[in-house]
């Protein structure tokens, strides 16, 4: 195991919070308040981030190395220049494609367990 596994295997398991701020910039830039709405999107409403929990996890995953923030900016006529853009890392994807592999196999372990439809 290399010690980029070990540095990525040392944040799992990740907060509900962080992984779905990392789906959110996964295929584009966001500003703080468009993450919000895009995590409520893809839950279909079942998680609302409030602004403390999402800052929080921004600066946290800013340290981590999970997020970084985007120097590009929209047009002006598009842009608040109050806004902050994040993108996700290399490092911020292969935790989350760990993390999504980690859930994959619990659910594995749960329906073999009867505890997730499809097992038995």
């Amino acid at each position: 195991m290399t010690d980029r596994d070990h540095e990525v295997l040392a944040l799992l398991p990740l907060p509900v919070a962080t992984l779905h701020i990392l789906m959110a910039v996964s295929s584009e830039e966001l500003h703080g308040y468009a993450i919000m709405q895009e995590v409520e999107a893809r839950t279909n409403g079942n998680l609302r981030l409030s602004a403390g929990t999402l800052y929080r996890s921004i600066q946290r995953m800013l340290e981590q190395g999970l997020l970084v923030e985007s120097r590009r900016r929209p047009a002006a006529a598009k842009d608040d220049p109050r806004r902050r853009y994040y993108r996700i890392t290399q490092f911020g994807a292969e935790v989350a494609r760990a993390e999504a592999a980690r859930l994959a196999e619990l659910v594995r372990l749960a329906r073999r367990s009867g505890f997730a439809p499809g097992g038995g």
